[in-house]
């Protein structure tokens, strides 16, 4: 068998290992939302909810808070 050959299956062999082991984790992968719910009660959740400035009046900058 040539050199080049062997060089050349060889890369073959160690990207598709590669791609194999990302795919696997894509499709194992949680997002962190996920996560957040199901380890935890609505008590830990809610105190992390943004309370302030849901929906800004000008839809761009939250207005500033005086006090």
């Amino acid at each position: 068998m040539k050199f080049e050959t062997l060089i050349l299956r060889s890369l073959f062999l160690a990207c598709f290992v590669v791609c194999g082991l990302i795919f696997g984790a894509m499709v194992t992968a949680q997002p962190s939302m996920l996560q957040l719910a199901t380890n935890h009660g609505v008590s830990t959740i809610l105190p992390t909810a943004p309370t302030v400035c849901a929906l800004p009046p000008d839809g761009v900058l939250c207005p500033q808070q005086h006090g």
